[in-house]
């Protein structure tokens, strides 16, 4: 039911079809409630964050957009830069309350599959909660230096010294409407106010501003599910396999495979899918399994043969990674940044 709700809006809000006019007519709904929620919770602010070093990355639209590696990216960046970062987020889908601190050993049922990621990858403490800014008061008292707030564009009781907005260059912000008539989680007027707008590759003309930069996400290895065996891309050149994407855009997924010369049999499930080994029963049998490293964390201990992940690494301008440094030092008294 739910793959077929996403199916269906996502012909109209990025596949041209119109929208039914009740759909039109909740837009001025959902307008009203993002405009008093923006109001009510600025006010609320924790004065305990207010002037500290937190870097919020979002997008105004729904789905995904890279914003995993992209905050997989700015821990590195920070860490070369001498500090201690943190990552806040709010676990989307996962099935345990509360505030939950992220390991490399945590289930992604307790977590979300993307906190999972970042704790994994960057090795920075990640803490997840609905109350993101709890979680960013347990950081700065763990000794952290720059928080980091993973999809936190509108949790707008969270103060910020940098706003990021991502943006899937090969869609854009599709029919440019609101919620629930389009993608639109806020305004596209807000554009020009983020300190930065990182487009996510694509080959499509997307809206851009002065503030605008570009991302590409690099292919990486392929690691094996379960073991420690990994293989470089090409060596599956010619390979006929089973590509399983349970993303917000798996077709960039798909084509990445392509591009790389695979043969691939695509398999799209929900975004944030939570997999059981019966989803893997109706795939063509006796050939690889490659998934995303983001369906990869919540496929662990299934006992799937021959079945992989693609690590994807997020390349941004040496200038904009300056940049991104210049804007936190004010957050940051006494502390002496390595370019």
């Amino acid at each position: 039911m739910r793959h077929r709700l996403e199916t269906w809006l996502n012909r109209i809000w990025y596949g041209g079809e119109e929208a039914p006019a009740w759909l039109k007519a909740l837009v001025p709904l959902y307008r009203i409630g993002y405009l008093l929620d923006r109001l009510v919770k600025r006010r609320q602010q924790p004065a305990a964050l207010r002037g500290r070093a937190i870097v919020v990355v979002g997008n105004l639209s729904v789905g995904g957009s890279g914003k995993t590696p992209l905050v997989i990216r700015l821990c590195r960046v920070l860490q070369q830069a001498g500090l201690k970062p943190g990552v806040v987020s709010r676990g989307y889908g996962r099935k345990r309350g509360g505030m939950v601190e992220v390991t490399r050993e945590s289930d992604a049922l307790n977590t979300g599959d993307e906190p999972l990621v970042i704790a994994r990858r960057s090795g920075v403490p990640v803490v997840v909660a609905a109350d993101r800014c709890s979680a960013a008061v347990l950081l700065f008292q763990r000794g952290v230096d720059v928080v980091i707030a993973d999809d936190g564009l509108q949790h707008h009781r969270l103060p910020r010294r940098v706003e990021i907005c991502v943006v899937d260059g090969e869609r854009d912000f599709g029919n440019g409407r609101l919620l629930p008539a389009g993608p639109l989680r806020e305004p596209l007027k807000r554009l020009p106010e983020f300190d930065f707008v990182i487009v996510n590759a694509g080959s499509k003309p997307v809206t851009e501003t002065a503030n605008t930069v570009r991302m590409n996400l690099v292919p990486g290895l392929l690691y094996a599910l379960e073991g420690d065996e990994s293989w470089r891309l090409t060596q599956f050149v010619g390979c006929r396999v089973n590509a399983v994407a349970g993303i917000g855009n798996p077709e960039r997924f798909f084509r990445t495979l392509q591009h790389a010369g695979l043969q691939v049999l695509p398999h799209v499930f929900p975004d944030h899918h939570g997999f059981t080994r019966a989803d893997f029963a109706r795939l063509e049998p006796g050939i690889p399994v490659i998934m995303t490293e983001k369906d990869a964390v919540k496929c662990r201990g299934m006992g799937l043969e021959n079945a992989w992940y693609l690590a994807v690494e997020a390349s941004l301008p040496s200038a904009w990674e300056s940049a991104l440094l210049s804007k936190l030092s004010a957050a940051l008294p006494g502390e002496t940044l390595r370019p």
